[in-house]
């Protein structure tokens, strides 16, 4: 179906120049001088190619309907990472291609995520937005930081670095942004 360049959104796929692909990144772009367009970096779906494109603010694009199934993270292997659709049952396996690195390393078990199918071959999954962490490791406090709104590293469950206020410490349950990488807030448990 056609739509405006302007509602395309990272995970959806396009078809453009004959190809399948699945947007990694959309930003919507206003310079000062000219007219707003919209940059897309996108994956082929079946080659793994990446393009970059830039398009006009107004343009049309086909976006491709694909499935969405609501399912439950089970497990990784060597064959990838394998969910559970939660209204049949059935184990679909998404390989590492095409969930990467950024997005695995926020997957937990038991995590409720939303995998998109083409013609019944996954090709992206979509993490909640948010998810709730401890920290493992953090820097002590440095007296006399408290004026300035700087940030220390931590290392949160799963090994990864999140730069976190001077007052969070070792243990503390953090809500982490997934697309982002980024602290938000304390967590309300």
């Amino acid at each position: 179906m056609k739509v405006q360049v302007n509602s395309i959104r990272a995970g959806n796929v396009i078809e453009y120049n004959g190809k399948l692909w699945v947007a990694s990144k959309v930003q919507h772009i206003s310079p000062g001088k000219g007219g707003a367009f919209v940059a897309i970096e996108a994956k082929a779906l079946r080659e793994g190619n990446k393009l970059q494109e830039r398009f006009r603010s107004g343009e049309t694009i086909e976006r491709v309907h694909i499935d969405e199934r609501e399912c439950t993270y089970l497990f990784k292997d060597e064959n990838g990472f394998t969910f559970m659709d939660k209204e049949t049952f059935e184990q679909l396996v998404v390989g590492a291609d095409v969930l990467d690195e950024d997005q695995s390393r926020w997957l937990q078990d038991g995590m409720e995520v939303t995998v998109s199918l083409y013609e019944g071959t996954p090709v992206g999954a979509e993490l909640p937005k948010t998810v709730v962490l401890a920290v493992t490791e953090a820097d002590a406090v440095v007296k006399g930081q408290t004026a300035s709104s700087s940030y220390k590293p931590a290392i949160v469950e799963g090994g990864i670095r999140v730069m976190v206020p001077p007052h969070i410490g070792v243990g503390t349950r953090l809500v982490i942004n997934t697309e982002e990488g980024t602290y938000m807030e304390r967590a309300k448990d």
